[in-house]
Parts: C-alpha cells; sequence; structure tokens
C-alpha cells in the first residue's frame, strides 16, 4: 500500500536560530529557484518508481518555507498539485516564520490549497526572542495570526518552549496566557532540547547558558497541561493539545509508526519498509537530480525488532496509547508475550497503566516519558528474540 503522507523540506532561512539543528542554510546566494525546480522533479522521479496514491497528509517544513517569495511559493505549489495527488479533505500544513506573514504570500498559500499553518512563535516575552536568536517580536506574531485569519485561515497552531535560558516560571504563564488570548485550535509546546552543533550546545559546554533547573522545568510543563486543559485544548500527545477534529493528522501519522514519503534535501522517508535520507548539502541535492536520479543519500531495511521498539515508543507518545490488537496485526506477537516484564514494571513504577485496548502513559509518565521509551529498547539478553519468528 503506497504510504498516505508526505513531508516536503524547504531549508532556506533568513537568519539561524540558536537552538535549531534542523537541515537549513542561509537564503542569501542560495540557488533557490533551481531548488524549487529540481524539488518538483524529485516528486515526479518519486512518482515513476512508486504508484503515489492520493495523500491524505502534506506537511512543508524547513528551515522556513515562507522564505520563500510569492512567486516562488506559487511555482512550488503548483508543482505539488501536478505530482502529489491529494485526497478529497487532505490536511495541508505549512510551516510559516511569524516575520512572513505578508497578505501577498498569505493569500498564494490559501490558493494553493495550505489548510493548516504552523508558526514557530517560541515565546511572547520579546528579551527572550532576543535571547534564542529569533528576529520576530510578539508584536509580528499576533499581527501575522491576524493577517491570516482575514486570509481565511482558520485551523492554525503555533510552537512555544520551556526551560529556555534565564525564562522564569512567570515568564512562561505570561506567553501561556497570551497564546491563550489567541483562541487557537491547536498548540505545540515542547521543553529545550540542546543538540549538538547548535550555539546553545556549545554555550553549555562552556558553562554559559543559565538553565531553569529541573524542578522547574517540571513546574511549567505541569502548567502548561493545566492551562490548556482548563482553556480546553486536550492534551493528545506529550507536546501536542488541540481542540477536538484540530489534532495534527500529519504528527499523528508519524507517531502510528506509519510510512511516508519525504521530498527536499536532508529529508527522511520511509517507504516499503525502508527508511531513508536524502543528500543534505544543498548542491549534493542538487547534482543527481539535473541529472534524473533521486538524491537518496542512505537507505536502511528496518528490522522486525526496530518496527516494533518504534511502534511502542513512538505510540506511547499519543495519550490514546498503543493497542494490543494493532500490535498483533502488524507483527504476529502478542504484545504482552514480547514485554510482559517491561509493562508489569512500569504498572508498578506508576509511568504505565492499562485502557481497553491496550496501554498509556499515566501522568507521572508523561514526565518520565523519556524513561518509559527507553524500557521498550529490545534487550536481546533479557529476551530471546529471532528475527524470523520473532519472540519465543
Amino acid at each position: 500500500m503506497s504510504p498516505k503522507a508526505a513531508y516536503i523540506h524547504i531549508p532556506f532561512c533568513s537568519h539561524i536560530c540558536y537552538y535549531c539543528d534542523f537541515n537549513k542554510v542561509f537564503i542569501e546566494g542560495q540557488p533557490v529557484d533551481e531548488y524549487i525546480e529540481l524539488l518538483i522533479r524529485e516528486m515526479e522521479l518519486t512518482g515513476k518508481k512508486y504508484k503515489i496514491e492520493p495523500l491524505e497528509t502534506l506537511y512543508v517544513g524547513g528551515g522556513t518555507p515562507s522564505s520563500l517569495n510569492p512567486h516562488q511559493m506559487e511555482r512550488l505549489l503548483d508543482g505539488i498539485h501536478q505530482h502529489l495527488p491529494l485526497q478529497k479533505g487532505a490536511e495541508f500544513s505549512m510551516e510559516l516564520n511569524p516575520d512572513d506573514g505578508t497578505h501577498e504570500l498569505l493569500t498564494v498559500m490559501k490558493k494553493g490549497g495550505v489548510n493548516r499553518l504552523s508558526m514557530g512563535v517560541q515565546t511572547f516575552n520579546n528579551d527572550l526572542l532576543k535571547a534564542i536568536g529569533r528576529k520576530h517580536t510578539k508584536e509580528t506574531a499576533i499581527r501575522t495570526i491576524e493577517n491570516a485569519r482575514q486570509v481565511g485561515f482558520e485551523n492554525m497552531s503555533i510552537d512555544l518552549i520551556f526551560r529556555l535560558p534565564k525564562q522564569t516560571i512567570a515568564d512562561f504563564e505570561e506567553s501561556l496566557k497570551m497564546a491563550m488570548d489567541l483562541d487557537l485550535p491547536h498548540y505545540s509546546i515542547y521543553s529545550l532540547i540542546l543538540e549538538q552543533k547548535t550555539v546553545f550546545y556549545n554555550l553549555m559546554r562552556q558553562g554559559k547558558l543559565p538553565l531553569p533547573s529541573q524542578d522547574e522545568e517540571a513546574d511549567m510543563f505541569e502548567l502548561a497541561m493545566k492551562t490548556m486543559e482548563d482553556f480546553g485544548r486536550h492534551h493528545y500527545e506529550i507536546s501536542n493539545y488541540a481542540l477536538p477534529g484540530y489534532e495534527s493528522r500529519h504528527n499523528l501519522h508519524y507517531w502510528k509508526a506509519d510510512e511516508y514519503f519525504a521530498f527536499g534535501a536532508g529529508a527522511h522517508g520511509y517507504v516499503n519498509g525502508v527508511r531513508y535520507q536524502n543528500n543534505g548539502p544543498i548542491q549534493h541535492y542538487i547534482e543527481p537530480l539535473r541529472e534524473g536520479k533521486l538524491p537518496i543519500f542512505s537507505e536502511t531495511q528496518l528490522s522486525k525488532k526496530q518496527l516494533i521498539e518504534e511502534f511502542m515508543f513512538l505510540g506511547l507518545r499519543k495519550f490514546s496509547g498503543v493497542s494490543k490488537k494493532e500490535f498483533m496485526e502488524r507483527f504476529g506477537n502478542s504484545m504482552d508475550e514480547i514485554y510482559r516484564e517491561v509493562i508489569q514494571e512500569l504498572i508498578e513504577e506508576g509511568l504505565l497503566t492499562t485502557t481497553s485496548v491496550g496501554y498509556v502513559l499515566t501522568h507521572r509518565g508523561k514526565f518520565l516519558g523519556n524513561n518509559v521509551f527507553q524500557s521498550f529498547l529490545i534487550d536481546e539478553n533479557r529476551m530471546k528474540f529471532d528475527e524470523n519468528k520473532g519472540f519465543c
């Protein structure tokens, strides 16, 4: 069966944020027009390699997709509709920098079929925005959301980050209040992760990054959950909250460990049990496409062991949890047969609980999610595993 989701990567940015480790380059001096043409060619070549059936969800991320000018955006959207069929009612998301929300660009997006926007606001504290390398202000973020509504966008999400350098609980509470005042249907709220090769990681290594304590981080997470619950946005995944019917269908596709196409420099896809990654550097991505070849850097056939592990720790991010029936249908083994000891230990520790169909994180488990997920990495010394038969 053909994947029902696709991701498209636009690697260009007008500035580099201090915490970001995604594949990106400064847009100035880059071959943006050629990149778009060859990105469209990659879609065409992929359609010849696989039969692409109408997609349920399409996500354009980056980098900064909204760093494209209106003409470039229109060309990209035309190419998408030429080569990537969408189901009626499909979710078509695009990331939008709060600095880029002009009526002209938003109108091009809307006319091109985009029906969901995701904006990296991160905080409504202007001093913190400067401290993390963002160029927008809270005022421009609010104005962009107003512009998007005027153009006709209803389904919008913003990202907020907590555990930022020098951020206080009061700072975060104020950002949550301003976010609620916008009355959006979806919010993504993350704890800062220090990734290698970022400005923040290097500062941390030098002892120059004053972060909130672990207790303060936990209090911020608790505050986010309570605020969202009080505001009627249900907590459907560790970092995501939404009105019913406005959950990110694209991200749910990932968390279900389903397959998806990926296009663009450095993009990762998953088709026919194979995880693949495109060349990351722009020129390395462009060169094979000039010759009519796909720009794939690596391919990995996932083992049954890897598929089982991913099903568990991705599925447990969702607060609907994991289904025993779906596990059996996918892998031909009982979840309890494979993970009986692990599950029992996590239940006894108060991190996991049973549902009518499987298992889900407890409230305490939400705070210790990474510990829970690691428990489902298969220890072959503890469990006897045969790649062909499963566990015996």
